[in-house]
């Protein structure tokens, strides 16, 4: 009996070091869907706190994160995310904005991932893992191919149709106007205000302080801007402020 019982221990014990093996840090077999797990929770950290603004200024995303990223850009997560935004922006306009009718009421689009995207030529370049190449990215630009966004071309043609001037507002260059307006046109978009494209003088100007500027400019010409849409935080920010803005997810690449 006692035999028996030294024998059923010793196997107890084995049994309990195979599973403690099993669950050893070191082990690769237990631990591939672990590291698996940790970094898409990582990623996804990653993604969202460059969303709140906590991570700013990065050149590439995290190498280990690009196909997760990809994957997120291009998923109907993403739709749905950017659908959510819009629908609170209808929800602010149903009841926030007593129009004048004096041709004063106004509001601002972002152009580039926010009327238009550039996920088509990040597709070919990195898709946020590479430091972005200017030139080759104006020189896609200059093709005029970029695809509408759908969420935001119904929510452009809503506001117009509601009497509002819309005033574009981009980080591109000034040399960039006739293929930005025939991108824009060709896709759908017309009846904006103004399109402001940054000049010479602008170009060594902080995205953020060049946008502000145009916003004093079009607030001291009597301008009540009611909203901004844009999927840069330095189109959102700075003074003077529009009554609200609305933010669209983008985790390719930060301009400040």
């Amino acid at each position: 009996m006692a035999r028996k019982i030294v024998l059923i221990l010793v196997l107890t014990c084995l049994c309990i070091g195979l599973a403690a093996a099993d669950w050893n840090i070191l082990n690769p077999i237990w631990n591939i869907n672990a590291r698996q797990d940790s970094l898409k929770n990582y990623c996804e950290s990653w993604r969202i706190n460059v969303e709140l603004n906590n991570i700013r200024e990065f050149d590439v995303v995290p190498q280990e994160c690009v196909a997760l990223i990809k994957k997120y850009m291009t998923s109907s997560q993403y739709d749905a995310d950017c659908q959510r935004a819009i629908e609170e922006v209808t929800l602010y306009l149903s009841r926030c904005c007593s129009l004048k009718g004096d041709g004063k009421d106004a509001w601002i689009f972002d152009v580039d991932d926010t009327l238009i995207s550039t996920i088509p030529y990040f597709k070919k370049h990195g898709f946020g893992g590479e430091k972005v190449n200017s030139s080759s990215l104006e020189a896609w630009m200059e093709e005029s191919k970029a695809p509408a966004l759908d969420h935001t071309f119904k929510l452009f043609h809503d506001i117009k149709d509601r009497g509002m001037k819309i005033f574009l507002v981009s980080s591109r260059k000034e040399t960039l106007r006739s293929p930005t307006v025939d991108n824009l046109i060709n896709v759908g978009y017309h009846g904006w205000s103004r399109l402001f494209l940054r000049g010479f003088e602008d170009e060594y100007m902080h995205v953020e302080q060049y946008k502000s500027q145009v916003r004093k400019t079009l607030m001291d010409q009597g301008y009540r801007i009611w909203g901004i849409v844009g999927d840069q935080w330095s189109s959102l920010k700075g003074l003077p402020e529009a009554k609200r803005t609305f933010k669209l997810p983008n985790s390719i690449y930060y301009m400040s």
